[in-house]
C-alpha cells in the first residue's frame, strides 16, 4: 500500500508529487505528463503568465523554468512570453528530475476502503493507497453555454478540444468568449487561413498592459506591487493569500473572489488581434440550430436589445471551465455521497490543507478554486498548494494505522493512457 497516490500529472500533480517525494513518502503518480497542455492547447499558443510565476513547485525552489530555459538556449525573462511547447517540455524535464516514474495509465475508479483507497486503472489493475490527491486539470470541466448545447460535436467544440487549428483553413468560425483563450484562438485561426469572428457578451474587450519592470522605485512598487498574477494590491491578495481567501464567508468569496482576475487578453496579443478579427461585442447568445445546408445559425440579442442572427461553419466555445465534482466519473458512489460541497458550488469543501470531508482525500487545482480563490486557476497557485497539501497528507498519515505494504505493481509503458481521468468502468 502506498502512502500517497496522485491522480494527474500536470503542474499541480507534479508539484505535489515533488514535495511528497522530497518528504520521503512512498507515492505513485498517475496520468500522462502535461497532457492538457500537450494535447488540448493549439500549436502557436503562449503562456499568459510571466515566466517567473510559472514555475512548478519544488522544495527549496529547485528546477525552475528559467533553469530549464537556460539549458534549451532561450531566455525565460520578465515580459517575454513563453511558448506552450516549451512549457510542456519544462513539465517533462521537471518530472524526470523531481518525481518518481509516472504511470501514464488513466485511473477510472476511485473507491474508499477502511484503511485508505482503492484505485483501478483503465486496464483493470488495482492499486491501494492511504491517501489520494486529485489534481485532474481543466479538461473534465469544460463549460458549454446552454444555448449551444444542442449542436452536434462536428459543429461545436470547446477551445481546449484543439491541438491543430489547421483543419479550419478556409472555414468561417465563430469563437464565443472574451478571455485569453477566445482571443488567442481567434488570432491563430486567422493566421492559419480561417475566417474567424468573435462573439462576446461584454461591450468592451479588456487587455492587460505591458508588465511593469521588476526593478522599480520603492514608492511605485508599494503602490502597485508585483504578484504572480499581475500588479496591484487586489491582485496581490488573490495571488499570494489564498489561505485568507478561504477564510472569507462563502457568500463573500462568491461575490468577490469568483469574478476576480476575469477575462482579459495578454498585452502581446493585442496587435495581432485588432484589425484582423471581426467582432460582435455586447451580443448575448439566445439559441442555436443546424440549418438545412449544414451550417450553424446563432440567434443573438444585440446591445440595443434587438434580435439578430449569425450563420457560421463552426462554433468554438472559449467559455472556460466549471469546477464540479459531478463531472468526475471516476469517483465511487460511496465517495460522491459523503463529500461536502462548498456552498453554492459543485466543488468540494476543503480544509486549509486541501483535504476534503472524506479523510485522506485531497484536491488540487481548479476544484480548489471555489475555496481558495482565483490563484488556483493558474500555474502560480501550485506554489501555494503543494507544500501545504503535502504537510496535510503527512499529518493524516501519522493518524493512520500501520498496514503491511503490498508489492508495487510495475508502471505501465509510456503512452498507454491518454489522460489521468477516465469515465467509471
Amino acid at each position: 500500500m502506498y502512502d500517497l497516490a496522485v491522480i494527474g500529472a500536470g503542474p499541480y500533480g507534479l508539484s505535489v508529487a515533488a514535495h511528497a517525494a522530497a518528504a520521503g513518502l512512498d507515492l505513485r503518480v498517475f496520468g500522462r505528463v502535461m497532457a492538457s497542455w500537450r494535447d488540448h492547447m493549439p500549436e502557436g499558443m503562449f503562456l499568459k503568465s510571466e515566466p517567473w510565476s510559472s514555475n512548478l513547485s519544488h522544495p527549496g525552489g529547485a528546477h525552475t523554468l528559467a533553469e530549464y530555459a537556460a539549458g534549451r538556449g532561450f531566455e525565460a525573462a520578465h515580459g517575454r512570453p513563453v511558448p506552450i511547447t516549451e512549457f510542456t517540455g519544462y513539465g517533462d524535464w521537471f518530472a524526470r528530475r523531481a518525481v518518481p516514474p509516472v504511470d501514464e495509465r488513466s485511473v477510472v475508479h476511485l473507491a474508499p476502503e477502511a484503511d485508505g483507497f482503492r484505485l483501478r486503472t483503465e486496464d483493470g489493475e488495482e492499486t491501494r493507497a492511504r491517501t489520494v490527491v486529485l489534481a485532474v486539470g481543466l479538461t473534465p470541466f469544460r463549460r458549454l453555454p446552454g444555448p449551444l448545447a444542442g449542436l452536434p460535436a462536428e459543429l461545436l467544440t470547446h477551445s481546449c478540444d484543439h491541438r491543430d487549428l489547421g483543419r479550419f483553413a478556409g472555414t468561417d468560425v465563430t469563437v464565443v468568449g472574451a478571455g485569453q483563450a477566445a482571443l488567442e484562438t481567434a488570432v491563430l485561426l486567422a493566421e492559419g487561413g480561417a475566417r474567424p469572428r468573435l462573439v462576446a457578451r461584454t461591450r468592451r474587450l479588456r487587455w492587460n498592459t505591458l508588465p511593469a519592470p521588476l526593478e522599480r522605485p520603492l514608492l511605485r512598487a508599494l503602490r502597485t506591487p508585483h504578484s504572480g498574477l499581475g500588479t496591484g494590491w487586489s491582485t496581490w491578495v488573490w495571488a499570494e493569500l489564498p489561505g485568507a481567501v478561504r477564510l472569507l464567508p462563502a457568500r463573500a468569496r462568491r461575490r468577490h473572489a469568483d469574478p476576480a482576475l476575469g477575462p482579459a487578453g495578454a498585452w502581446w496579443l493585442r496587435e495581432r488581434y485588432e484589425g484582423r478579427v471581426p467582432e460582435l461585442l455586447g451580443h448575448v447568445l439566445r439559441g442555436s440550430r443546424v440549418r438545412a445546408d449544414g451550417r450553424v445559425r446563432l440567434d443573438l440579442r444585440g446591445p440595443d436589445g434587438n434580435a439578430t442572427a449569425v450563420d457560421t461553419g463552426h462554433v468554438v466555445a472559449a467559455t472556460g471551465f466549471t469546477p464540479d465534482l459531478a463531472r468526475l466519473g471516476l469517483l465511487d458512489d460511496a465517495l460522491g455521497r459523503v463529500l461536502r460541497l462548498q456552498p453554492g458550488t459543485g466543488a468540494p469543501e476543503l480544509s486549509g490543507a486541501f483535504e476534503s470531508s472524506h479523510p485522506g482525500l485531497f484536491f488540487a487545482g481548479l476544484l480548489s478554486a471555489p475555496a481558495f480563490g482565483p490563484a488556483m486557476r493558474f500555474v502560480h497557485g501550485a506554489s501555494y498548494t503543494a507544500p501545504r497539501l503535502v504537510a496535510g497528507v503527512r499529518r493524516r498519515l501519522r493518524g493512520t494505522p500501520a498496514v503491511p505494504r503490498l508489492p508495487h505493481p510495475s508502471p505501465a509503458p509510456p503512452g498507454s493512457g491518454e489522460a489521468a481521468v477516465g469515465r467509471r468502468g
